[in-house]
C-alpha cells in the first residue's frame, strides 16, 4: 500500500452538499479540533453501514476519547444527496455525510479505487487540530478497523497536546520562587570577619588570664 502523499501536510479544503443539499464548507486549518474524515465506497451497503453506526456510536455511547476530544467526523461517499439523506435518516447518523459526486474531493485526497479496482477505496483521514494530515489507514475490507484507527490516534493527539501544556521540569536545588529562599547565607561568616581559634583547655588545668597590653610598662614596687 502505497503511502499517501498528504501525510505531514495541511489537509485540504473541501466544500461539498450534505445530506440536506446544503453547501457543507469543511477547512481543517481553521476548525480547531481533530478531526476524521473517512471516504466510503457506497451508502447502503453493508460494510459502509457497519461503519457508518461504528462512528455514530463512537460519539454516542462508545469511546470516550471522541467527546473529550472534540473530534468532528465527516463521511464522503460518489452518492447523490437524496441517497446519502435516506442514509443518515435510516440509521441516525450524527455527524456530516457528504456527496461527492463528480469525484472531486476523492482527486484532492488522492482517493483511488479498492478490490483491484472494483469499488471507490475505503480511506480515513486523521487530521490533528492545526489542519495537518498526521495518519492514512487505506483498508477497503476492513471495515471495522477504521474506528479503531480515529481512537487510537485521538489518543495519540491528546497525550501529545498533554504534555505540550505541562509545565517544564524544575532543576534539583534551583530556587523558582523568592518565599523559597533561606537565610544560609546570612549566616556564614562575611568576608571581612575574623573567627578566633579556641585553644583547648587540658581538664583540671586553669588557664593564666592576660590582661591586654597597654604599652605601659608594669610598676616595681
Amino acid at each position: 500500500m502505497t503511502r499517501s502523499p498528504l501525510v505531514g501536510k495541511p489537509a485540504p479544503a473541501l466544500s461539498l452538499p450534505d445530506a440536506n443539499g446544503e453547501t457543507y464548507d469543511l477547512t481543517p486549518e481553521s476548525a480547531g479540533v481533530p478531526i476524521a474524515l473517512f471516504f466510503y465506497p457506497k451508502s447502503g451497503s453493508y460494510g459502509c453501514t457497519r461503519e457508518a453506526c461504528d462512528f455514530r456510536d463512537a460519539w454516542l455511547v462508545g469511546r470516550e476519547i471522541f467527546k473529550t476530544s472534540k473530534a468532528l467526523v465527516v463521511g464522503v461517499s460518489a452518492d447523490p444527496v437524496e441517497k446519502q439523506k435516506e442514509f443518515v435518516d435510516r440509521q441516525k447518523l450524527t455527524y456530516p455525510v457528504l456527496s461527492d459526486s463528480k469525484g472531486e474531493a476523492r482527486k484532492t485526497y488522492h482517493v483511488g479505487k479498492g478490490l483491484l479496482g472494483l469499488v471507490d477505496a475505503r480511506v480515513t483521514f486523521i487530521i490533528d487540530k492545526e489542519g495537518v494530515v498526521r495518519d492514512v489507514l487505506d483498508s477497503t475490507m476492513n471495515y471495522g478497523a477504521h474506528v479503531k484507527f480515529v481512537n487510537k490516534w485521538l489518543e495519540r493527539l491528546e497525550e501529545e497536546e498533554r504534555r505540550a501544556n505541562a509545565p517544564p521540569p524544575r532543576e534539583p536545588g534551583l530556587i523558582t520562587e523568592p518565599g523559597l529562599a533561606t537565610d544560609e547565607a546570612d549566616e556564614s561568616p562575611t568576608p571581612h570577619s575574623r573567627v578566633e581559634p579556641i585553644s583547648p583547655v587540658s581538664p583540671g588545668v586553669a588557664q593564666e588570664r592576660r590582661e591586654p597590653f597597654n604599652g605601659a610598662a608594669p610598676v616595681q614596687a
